[in-house]
């Protein structure tokens, strides 16, 4: 009851800044919301000055002023198209996240009570003006005791208590969209809330975003076309963030990358053959790739910044993945509808020839469109949308990735809009495919998958033992129909008994351990 009436409160807050953006119509779209932003629009007016904008774009003003939690989860929403609609998902990857700065007396308190000594042990100088203010953090420049110049991040005053409070509220509509609407499970609200919390949570851990830094720049090394900045791990702790102090010019400021004398659509290329590796090369990638986290050096490097945001694809993904894309950019449809059901993304009993049609549907007239002009993200975006008819479940994975992929096309268009970055790396993920479907990969795979479950014999011989010493101390009850199973017989049928082909497991794995030894 407690919980209720602090949510219901909270909520009062939320409706009254949609009501003041005129943000709403999510209300309207359920018949049980109409009559709730009926009552709203009656006591809060809309602001004069957000008349003429789009939806998307109000959305965004009302949840940048709910503070930061809400800048956090509109930015999460841009990815679900399928819940908000194209356009208003792609309004929503604008969302700004900047905040007014916080003051200087707190930054120097936080540093001081993480450390527990005066700031002027740490730092030679410090810019009490900060550089950069978001919704969780603000960054200053600095001098440290040896001289180097480093960018400190610190979180900002009571974000994790604002943070705790507004999940809450999201958790609860999201358990009470559950329970109302059944139909609503299969975008699993519930875990998107969940998954959102945990992403913000780490990201408020500056220590984790440390440890993102220095496993990006790990994957990195050696590598001549991007930059990770180094971490100091001395001066960094839970609310502060030490990194080594980089230049460049913003990837979207033409004049600044045109002024270093280098070319525009390098630049690109350079970025989706980053993006390229991320993904497919290491399976970890920058999620929160925006143009003010990306910035050209003089010798063409692109430097990355802010690394809160990380996402991970496994190596199932990642072939998926991959067949996908090229099934989309060959317009093989069928392959796209057949990677989608043997990974499980679209029930085994729906029709693939059906799916296929939809993704026909759906990808012909963006791919119909000239070469700059597609979109693979946008058509990633789309393919959500028709999710319902084929009960596709949610995967967090690819919304993350669908999102970075949004946030690396606009940093291409704005640098480049004569190009295609996609283009560009669609060599890069044709050899790739060729790598791991071709001979060597489903030798590499076979081999993987005999390893594993070599080191898994162990355990099963234990288990057998296990068995064996429950046999000579009195025999195993066994469940009628497991007896039956055991003897052959299923739905009135006799069947070869597993016992007669086990051997030959046994034995093509102790060949297995004679090959791989």
């Amino acid at each position: 009851m407690l919980r209720s009436l602090r949510n219901l409160r909270r909520l009062m807050a939320i409706a009254r800044s949609f009501a003041h953006y005129d943000a709403l119509f999510l209300l309207d779209l359920h018949p049980a919301g109409v009559a709730g932003a009926r009552i709203a629009r009656l006591i809060w007016r809309p602001r004069k000055d957000v008349k003429g904008l789009r939806p998307g774009q109000r959305l965004a003003l009302a949840l940048t002023a709910l503070g930061p939690t809400f800048i956090k989860f509109g930015q999460a929403l841009s990815t679900r198209a399928d819940l908000l609609g194209e356009h208003v998902a792609a309004d929503l990857t604008r969302l700004q996240d900047r905040l007014p700065p916080f003051p200087f007396a707190h930054a120097k308190a936080t540093i001081e009570a993480d450390f527990g000594v005066p700031l002027t042990n740490l730092y030679k100088s410090f810019d009490e003006i900060a550089v950069a203010a978001a919704s969780i953090a603000q960054v200053h420049f600095a001098v440290d005791t040896e001289g180097r110049e480093v960018a400190v991040k610190v979180l900002r005053p009571g974000v994790k208590a604002a943070f705790a409070r507004d999940i809450d509220v999201l958790l609860w509509l999201a358990e009470l969209a559950e329970y109302h609407e059944p139909r609503l499970q299969r975008l699993k609200p519930v875990e998107v809330v969940r998954t959102f919390a945990d992403s913000v949570r780490i990201e408020m851990d500056l220590r984790f975003e440390a440890a993102a830094a220095q496993e990006l720049a790990e994957n990195f090394a050696g590598d001549p076309t991007f930059k990770v900045p180094g971490v100091d791990w001395q001066r960094t702790s839970e609310r502060v963030l030490t990194l080594e102090r980089v230049s460049g010019a913003r990837v979207d400021d033409h004049a600044a990358v045109a002024a270093l004398g280098i070319d525009s659509v390098a630049v690109v290329r350079t970025a989706a053959e980053v993006f390229f590796k991320m993904v497919f090369r290491h399976g970890f990638f920058h999620a929160d790739m925006h143009p003010g986290n990306l910035f050209v050096a003089e010798n063409g490097v692109l430097i990355g910044m802010d690394f809160g945001i990380m996402g991970r694809v496994d190596a199932l993904t990642q072939k998926t993945l991959g067949e996908m894309l090229l099934g989309f950019l060959t317009r093989d449809y069928r392959r796209v509808a057949e990677v989608h059901v043997r990974a499980g993304y679209v029930p085994a009993d729906k029709s693939v020839d059906a799916f296929a049609q939809a993704c026909r549907s759906i990808a012909e007239p963006i791919l119909g469109k000239p070469i700059a002009e597609i979109s693979i993200a946008r058509l990633l975006g789309q393919l959500f949308q028709i999710t319902e008819a084929f009960e596709m479940q949610t995967q967090p994975q690819l919304l993350l990735l669908q999102k970075s992929m949004l946030l690396a096309e606009g940093v291409g268009r704005t640098l480049a809009p004569q190009v295609n970055m996609w283009e560009m790396a669609q060599p890069l993920i044709e050899n790739w495919m060729r790598e791991r479907l071709g001979p060597e990969g489903q030798i590499a795979d076979a081999v993987g998958t005999a390893i594993d479950t070599l080191r898994k014999l162990p355990h099963i011989i234990d288990r057998v033992d296990a068995v064996t010493i429950d046999m000579a101390r009195g025999g195993l009850r066994l469940h009628p129909d497991t007896a039956r199973a055991i003897r052959g017989e299923e739905n009135g049928k006799r069947r070869v008994p597993w016992m007669l082909w086990a051997p030959w497991l046994l034995a093509a794995a102790l060949l297995a351990a004679l090959v791989f030894r």
